[in-house]
């Protein structure tokens, strides 16, 4: 468990020193100080703007402190003041100041603080601290046990694949009385920094093992905060999901609609080129072929005027049926055979003599012409006889 809790450790370390060597951070704070003056000014004093830094510097036996920024000074006290007067002192000054967010850091003297520009691989920035720690003895007159030191990154050019670093060493025989002298009056502080004019540098040469365990109530809070964005974002997203799906649905079924439809029209268009090349056929076909009364109309003009008929018939299938009485009826076959309508007239059976009437009684069958066929026959009126 102590590996694992070590190796997490360390992770964290690399992802904190990547994140700060990114430009991310910059461009958050640049981004959260734009929406920042959108709001009005008492909503931002009531949100905050995150840690307050007081700066305190020992001007020989008395303390002064300035809110970082600002030059006047809030509070002053003496070492030699009773022990609540510089905790009261301090107290007055950051009055309205959410205790979360105030934070305290002694300015050492410039002189006191040795600053350096070095250059290190690019591959030595996860363990900046670590790496300069074993560079004490050649770039300071000190050891690493005579001195407090950090290291921070800068903007200054470096040869490729070196990094340019700033080291800050202050020995530890000037930094232990000053801390002492804090912790006889009851104050705890935050950092040690180094003066930027009314401002501090934003380093911290405070050993880790005084530095001040502070507790964070917000945390909490933000991070049920940030776990209900998360669930809303997942409800807004399964939410938007489930519209598209509700909406993918519903055009499927308009689609299906749409397909049964046109499969029905489709249906219909070919019941009706159906029933239209069935009408076309018909149509054709009644074009095609004559009449009854036309065919009716040809066979009287071929027949004698001695002979009559008694019965006539004409199927779907232009079979021709005719019966009646002739006097000489097997003469009746060169009459139909110059037929336009007319073709393979033959007899049905046999001529019978009608005693009755003393002509030959006779039944014939034809065919209907067929306009397909090669040739047409000559009228009926060439050379007919009545």
């Amino acid at each position: 468990m102590s590996a694992a809790t070590t190796s997490l450790r360390q992770w964290m370390d690399r992802a904190q020193v990547a994140w700060r060597a990114s430009p991310a951070p910059a461009f958050f704070a640049w981004w959260g100080g734009e929406l920042a003056a959108c709001l009005p000014a008492r909503w931002r004093a009531a949100f905050g703007s995150g840690a307050t830094w007081y700066l305190l510097r020992a001007e020989g036996a008395e303390w002064r402190v300035n809110r970082a920024g600002a030059a006047p000074v809030v509070a002053r006290w003496r070492d030699d003041d009773p022990v609540p007067t510089p905790q009261a002192t301090l107290a007055a000054a950051w009055q309205g100041v959410d205790a979360v967010d105030r934070r305290l850091a002694v300015l050492l003297p410039p002189d006191e603080v040795l600053r350096r520009v070095l250059q290190v691989p690019l591959a030595a920035r996860p363990r900046l601290q670590q790496v300069v720690g074993y560079e004490l003895d050649r770039q300071t007159p000190f050891t690493a046990a005579q001195v407090y030191c950090t290291v921070r990154e800068t903007a200054q050019p470096a040869p490729a694949g070196q990094l340019a670093v700033e080291l800050f060493v202050v020995r530890r025989d000037t930094l232990d009385p000053l801390l002492a002298r804090l912790a006889t009056l009851g104050i705890g502080i935050d950092a040690v920094d180094v003066p930027a004019g009314d401002a501090r540098t934003g380093i911290n040469l405070l050993p880790a093992d005084r530095t001040l365990r502070r507790t964070r109530p917000r945390l909490r809070l933000n991070l049920a905060l940030g776990a209900a964005c998360v669930l809303l974002l997942g409800l807004l997203m399964g939410a938007w999901r489930h519209n598209r799906e509700a909406a993918l649905a519903q055009m499927q079924t308009q689609v299906d609609a749409m397909h049964g439809a046109a499969a029905q029209v489709a249906a219909l268009r070919k019941q009706w080129q159906d029933d239209v090349g069935a009408a076309g056929f018909l149509a054709q076909r009644k074009a095609r072929r004559p009449s009854v009364l036309a065919v009716l109309l040809d066979l009287t003009k071929r027949l004698p005027a001695s002979a009559w008929l008694e019965r006539f018939s004409l199927d779907d299938g232009g079979q021709i049926g005719f019966q009646g009485q002739s006097p000489q009826a097997a003469g009746l076959l060169d009459r139909l055979k110059g037929s336009a309508l007319i073709d393979n007239a033959s007899f049905q059976g046999s001529i019978q003599a009608d005693p009755a009437s003393g002509k030959e009684r006779f039944y014939m069958v034809a065919q209907l012409h067929d306009p397909s066929a090669a040739g047409r026959a000559v009228p009926a009126d060439a050379g007919s006889t009545r």
